[in-house]
């Protein structure tokens, strides 16, 4: 499963129509009970822990928000090393 927060930068006006209307789409532990028991949860991060996500979800066995993260990070890294130095690898 992944889900993202309901309101983004920019769209602050918005806020709480948006919490109420996605209210019921939260990502819970009573969710992530009805999935398979290998389902992971993902999130791009930042999340909004309690809105778009309970934080046993997020901070649960199942989770792996902090490995997503972590290898952006590394695809970032080589995209500004390709940007700066040209060099690619095969």
């Amino acid at each position: 499963m992944t889900t993202d927060v309901f309101t983004s930068m920019g769209f602050e006006a918005e806020a709480q129509q948006r919490l109420d209307a996605f209210r019921e789409y939260q990502v819970t532990s009573a969710l992530m009970k009805l999935a398979k028991p290998d389902a992971l949860f993902m999130h791009c991060l930042l999340t909004h822990r309690g809105e778009e996500v309970e934080a046993a979800v997020i901070d649960g066995p199942q989770s792996v928000v902090w490995d997503e993260a972590e290898n952006r990070m590394h695809a970032q890294k080589a995209l500004i090393e390709f940007l700066l130095l040209g060099q690619k690898y095969d």
